[in-house]
């Protein structure tokens, strides 16, 4: 397990870990969802309202009818952290062109949270549209800064944007680092993802550096983002 450098997050209380939450009105999360174990829960399950236009890793899309849309976050069962590294790997490629590069760094993440992580401060979620599969976004610790969580592999299938999945992820990873008392969260992205970047910046995170190189066969532009959860470090 991991060391803190001297912080450790506060443990919650009152809230389950393994909770699964309901896209709400707007694509906002709503009331959370108990059940046992990782798989899906049939009970409270409501009827998602159609939110308005959302954003997603490619462009805007027009609305849609989200009459009969369930969007849930759930834990993943065994299989789904392959199928984040397969799902980055392949849409990456075909939509950015991105080589086996990415991929492997992505494989890396996985692979390291799998091994060692805290259950009770580091997460992984997956997004379910109709109890398919069709999005993940992890929450993890910033060894190299103290007091801080780190918001990784944000990933939003092709088929299910449109219905405020990648709001709902990236808006419980900030409510879930604000609850266990990380002080701050930060991410690193690329330029090219600009719904992605819309999304953060929706959320509150604000951009604090840049810098181009050349990764994953193309030339980007690297960026940083941070979002102050708490003024002071929890004691």
């Amino acid at each position: 397990m991991r060391a803190g450098a001297g912080w450790r997050p506060r443990r919650r209380t009152g809230s389950d870990p393994g909770r699964r939450q309901e896209v709400g009105p707007g694509g906002r999360p709503g009331a959370a969802v108990r059940g046992r174990g990782g798989g899906p829960s049939s009970r409270g399950r409501a009827r998602a309202p159609g939110p308005p236009r959302a954003l997603s890793s490619g462009a805007m899309e027009p609305p849609a009818d989200h009459s009969c849309a369930r969007v849930r976050l759930r834990d993943p069962v065994p299989g789904e952290l392959g199928w984040i590294v397969s799902r980055h790997g392949a849409l990456y490629a075909a939509e950015y062109g991105w080589n086996q590069e990415f991929e492997g760094l992505v494989a890396g993440v996985v692979a390291r949270f799998a091994e060692d992580h805290d259950p009770y401060l580091e997460r992984v979620w997956i997004a379910e549209l109709d109890g398919e599969p069709v999005g993940s976004v992890m929450c993890v610790r910033e060894d190299a800064q103290a007091g801080a969580a780190r918001l990784r592999l944000l990933l939003v299938e092709p088929k299910a944007r449109g219905h405020g999945v990648g709001a709902l992820l990236v808006d419980t990873v900030v409510s879930f680092a604000r609850s266990v008392g990380y002080r701050e969260l930060v991410l690193w992205t690329n330029d090219v993802l600009e719904s992605a970047r819309s999304l953060y910046r929706r959320a509150g995170f604000t951009l604090v550096a840049e810098r181009p190189h050349r990764s994953y066969g193309v030339a980007l532009t690297g960026q940083d983002w941070r979002l102050p959860l708490q003024e002071d470090p929890p004691r």
